[in-house]
Parts: structure tokens; sequence; C-alpha cells
């Protein structure tokens, strides 16, 4: 019990002083000092490499030899009637940036011209798309030819 009592009276020469106030520092603003006691996060970057690796990527089509003539004559059919800015659909595989695989993408315009040095296809809104990663090609142009082959 006699501890107790020297426990109570422990702090009372101290206890009525004034708030120290450093003269060679300011003060710290309430959201600073907050600041100092908030998680530390040892492992920047792990949650981003986590998200990378579960996103999933689609596997690159091989086409066979029949579909690749069907969509040979599909550019041709579209390249003769360039001048009369038919609108079409391509649909292609777009490799991925940063890991094996990528995304098929389709896209409905004009088509501007074949970069035939290139081996692309420039629509008018100006996406250049590789001839080698088109897997089809739609629109009331080519519809005949996929009645006809099919």
């Amino acid at each position: 019990m006699k501890d107790d009592i020297k426990d109570i009276h422990r702090y009372d020469d101290i206890i009525n002083l004034p708030h120290h106030v450093s003269k060679s520092r300011p003060h710290m603003s309430t959201l600073d000092r907050a600041a100092q006691f908030s998680p530390f996060a040892a492992l920047t970057g792990y949650e981003g490499a986590i998200k990378e690796t579960a996103r999933l990527t689609d596997k690159r089509i091989e086409l066979d030899e029949a579909t690749k003539s069907v969509l040979d004559e599909k550019l041709r059919i579209v390249n003769e009637q360039i001048s009369n800015k038919p609108e079409i659909t391509i649909t292609y595989f777009q490799p991925d940036e940063k890991k094996a695989g990528g995304a098929y993408v389709s896209t409905t315009g004009i088509m501007k011209k074949i970069d035939s040095y290139e081996r692309t296809i420039v629509m008018q809104d100006g996406t250049g798309i590789a001839i080698e990663e088109i897997i089809s090609i739609e629109g009331e142009i080519v519809k005949y030819v996929d009645d006809f082959c099919v």
C-alpha cells in the first residue's frame, strides 16, 4: 500500500510545469504529427506486381491457309473500293507490352490506306493495324466473300 501512495505522487514535481516550446524548431502541425504514426509500407510496389501477374492475356490464334486466303480476298476488295469509303470492322491481335500474350481488339471505321512497306492498314482515325495480326474483316462490302466461301 505504501508503494501505491508513492506511485500517485511520483510526478508531483513536474505535473504543473508549463508545456515546453522549442525556440529552434517550428511547431509541428497535427497532420505532420499524425503522419509519424502512419503504417509503413515495406513492400512498395508489391501490390501492383501481384495485380500485373494476375492480369490475364490471350494467346495469339494461328490461322489456317484457307482463312488467310479469305482475309487476303477481303483486303483486296476493300482496297479496290477504298475510294467509296466503305465501313469495315477489323478484329486483330494486339500484343501485350508487359508480358506474353495480348488481347483481341475490334475497331470499326473507314480504311484510309494499306501501307505495303510497313504491312499495315491505316484507318481514317489514325489507327494502324499490322496485317499479320488480323483475324477477321467484316462489313457489307465483304459480306459476300463469307457467303461464297462457306
